[in-house]
């Protein structure tokens, strides 16, 4: 039977497994450009990008791996295999001789979190049902984002006392072995709950879901924009910011601030944000939450002062939780269950392409025309998908903010 009071053991189980996942990418995601820097003298920014392109690619190209793959294995079987390609993350970051050896990690990386990361989500939604889902989300997301924020503070601190190259890396071999463990001996399928759902559930299954879910839903095809929008600006922010803070010469443990924050409050907030998207319009949530983005990027791109910096971030953090897990939820409350691993697979494919994107975009135009022009770039779009939102989105709650024409989505 459905349900979190239900289901906890396993779904908390699940929380802390993806957790791990979020911590696999935290390890490396503040310490990156100084490591390239200093290891293999790279400066130039659409190198020094590279690695986020390999990780995108690979994360994205996971993700859409999941329309084919569910069909044979089960959704225990795909997370497992999402963890067998961490093991070799730490050692090649570790190890590294080369910056090859650092895009290899990175596909292996984005290996990890598409199949591993999405795995976790579909299977809290299996768990979980239609009540609870925004919740469900939230704390998915939670768990997530802010191990991604402890996990950039820890590396950030080892590389101040020690370097940054290889211990920086070293909790991932314990972080990789632990999350295999777990999803090999404790987590259990979840088919069982999805063929319950399914036999009552209403909604259509749609003949082409890559449509529906790419654009031609009003709702889910704006929130697959968005996911491209909001993980551009994440890519820029991933790889450029710490590279401007140390041109504006903050020290580590202001860097190490600023930047562990924006994950942190963007993890710990979703506890809020994900019921939030139970109980209100999701439509003005995520315009609300694409609007503080791109307009907390601008003010990092043009200040030079510590709070201000850290307020932003703070900013930034809190717009990202307002969308990413009421993205997820418009996706799985407008697909059939028996279509909800394939839609959540193509979301995620058009959300995680925004880092090869923004990678590819940042990385030009930062060595055009400086990194405050191409954050403001970055902002710019961000703000466009929150009108695109305001304005394409509809209401699915039947409430008094919900106008007839928004009470029931229309599908173009």
């Amino acid at each position: 039977m459905q349900g979190l009071s239900k289901n906890r053991f396993q779904f908390y189980l699940l929380v802390l497994v993806n957790a791990f996942v979020g911590s696999m990418v935290g390890l490396e995601r503040a310490v990156i450009p100084q490591f390239a820097k200093e290891k293999f003298g790279i400066e130039v920014h659409v190198a020094l990008l590279s690695f986020i392109m390999a990780f995108g690619i690979s994360k994205a190209l996971s993700n859409l791996s999941i329309l084919a793959i569910q069909k044979r294995f089960t959704r225990k079987t795909i997370l497992i295999f999402g963890w067998v390609f961490a093991l070799p993350v730490p050692l090649l970051l570790m190890y590294a001789n080369s910056w090859s050896w650092i895009l290899l990690a990175n596909i292996f990386l984005g290996i990890n979190q598409g199949l591993a990361w999405s795995t976790t989500v579909i299977m809290k939604i299996d768990l979980v049902g239609s009540k609870n889902r925004g919740l469900a989300m939230g704390i998915n997301e939670f768990a997530g984002y802010l191990s991604v924020g402890i996990a950039s503070y820890l590396a950030v601190q080892i590389a101040s006392q020690y370097g940054y190259a290889f211990y920086p890396f070293l909790p991932g071999i314990f972080i990789a072995v632990t999350g295999l463990l777990l999803s090999i001996l404790l987590v259990k399928d979840t088919a069982p709950f999805v063929a319950v759902e399914s036999a009552a559930s209403k909604l259509p299954i749609y003949s082409n879901l890559f449509h529906q879910v790419s654009w031609r839903h009003r709702n889910m095809g704006s929130v697959s924009v968005n996911g491209v929008l909001n993980n551009m600006n994440d890519a820029v922010v991933w790889g450029l910011v710490p590279v401007m803070l140390i041109q504006k010469h903050f020290s580590s443990m202001e860097m190490a601030a600023i930047i562990g924050l924006y994950p942190a409050v963007w993890g710990f907030s979703q506890l809020f944000t994900g019921r939030l998207g139970d109980t209100h319009c999701k439509k003005q949530i995520i315009t609300a939450g694409m609007l503080l983005q791109g307009l907390s990027i601008i003010v990092i791109a043009f200040s030079h002062q510590f709070i201000t910096l850290l307020a932003a971030s703070f900013i930034l953090g809190f717009g990202t939780a307002l969308v990413y897990p009421n993205f997820l939820t418009v996706i799985a409350e407008n697909v059939h269950p028996q279509q909800r691993a394939q839609a959540m697979g193509l979301f995620r494919f058009w959300r995680d392409s925004g880092y090869v994107i923004g990678a590819i975009l940042a990385g030009i135009l930062a060595d055009i025309f400086g990194i405050e022009k191409t954050l403001l770039v970055i902002a710019i779009l961000t703000i466009g998908g929150a009108v695109l939102a305001h304005v394409r989105m509809c209401c699915t709650l039947r409430k008094w903010w919900a106008s007839n024409e928004c009470a029931v989505v229309a599908v173009y």
